[in-house]
């Protein structure tokens, strides 16, 4: 792997700017691309899994699960996503296919042709459209807190965009704690955790892409979501989509009528629904999507 003077993979988590969050076992490296500097957190060895962060978090978010999946013999792969955790982008505009370009060709450097995946959030939304774009990388997929690109529209689906107009209209310097508070958290995070994911917004080039990033990608993607644009392709990929039972507006019911067509859009496709948990379901469960993920590899892998 390639480094850059940002950080190490041989140092400790002090060499980079910010310190990097502790969670033992896990390389760091500097991954280059055309016109991206990606910093990826590995753990493991064997068949490739990848896992993209939600927002606004970045790869300390699968700190309990990635652990836990390379025990079983996998290789996991954790990138920041650009706009997100210690990754440089040249370019600071975003476009409704940033991620999808980005995740590729970061794979391509590290030799990874096909991965297992499970995808959170915003980094959902990038696997989706990786799945339905180029499922030929995708051997399998876990998609959490997200619905499936092929959802019906419901009204009961509006106040999960609840948050937007103000991410869309962020400036630097304002804080993102409300987004882990008990509206999307089941279960209380600590100062600690909160801190560890919001450090690395004291990097100005981080603070200043939270609405860029919107504008430019989540809000686009969110559109072509709810006008049915994925509906009329085919999602090939085996494809696992998971939300905790205190998500608000994706209740069990909604979710399960929002995907009842799902024979018709997907080739492989199932729901799984975690007690306990809400929108931060990796935080508030890893134990039960670690081992749901496990399983959807040995199923369908």
């Amino acid at each position: 792997m390639d480094t850059s003077q940002t950080g190490n993979p041989s140092a400790g988590t002090a060499a980079w700017v910010p310190p990097l969050p502790e969670a033992p076992g896990f390389s760091h490296a500097m991954i280059e691309t055309p016109g991206l500097s990606t910093h990826v957190a590995s753990i493991g060895a064997g068949e490739p899994v990848v896992m993209l962060h939600g927002f606004p978090e970045h790869w300390w978010q699968w700190r309990e699960i990635a652990p836990k999946i390379a025990a079983r013999g996998y290789l996991v792969i954790c990138p920041d996503l650009r706009g997100s955790g210690w990754t440089e982008a040249a370019e600071p505009r975003f476009g409704p296919e940033s991620h999808l370009n980005d995740v590729p060709a970061v794979l391509d450097a590290l030799g990874v042709q096909r991965a297992h995946f499970v995808c959170h959030d915003m980094g959902a939304i990038s696997g989706m459209q990786l799945s339905y774009r180029h499922p030929d990388r995708v051997r399998t997929m876990v998609q959490l807190a997200v619905p499936p690109g092929f959802m019906e529209f419901s009204p009961k689906l509006m106040p999960a965009f609840a948050h937007m107009p103000a991410l869309i209209m962020h400036r630097a310097g304002r804080s993102l704690r409300y987004l882990f508070g008990p509206r999307y958290s089941a279960q209380p995070m600590s100062e600690e955790t909160v801190e560890a994911y919001l450090r690395v917004h004291e990097r100005l080039e981080i603070e200043r892409a939270v609405s860029k990033l919107y504008r430019g990608m989540v809000i686009p993607v969110s559109l072509r979501l709810l006008s049915g644009v994925y509906k009329r392709m085919q999602l090939h990929p085996p494809t696992l989509v998971v939300f905790g039972r205190q998500d608000g507006p994706f209740a069990e019911s909604t979710v399960r009528r929002i995907c009842r067509q799902h024979e018709r859009h997907a080739d492989r496709f199932e729901l799984a629904f975690v007690d306990d948990a809400a929108h931060f379901i990796v935080d508030d469960a890893p134990d039960t999507v670690s081992t749901l993920a496990l399983e959807w590899f040995a199923r369908e892998g």
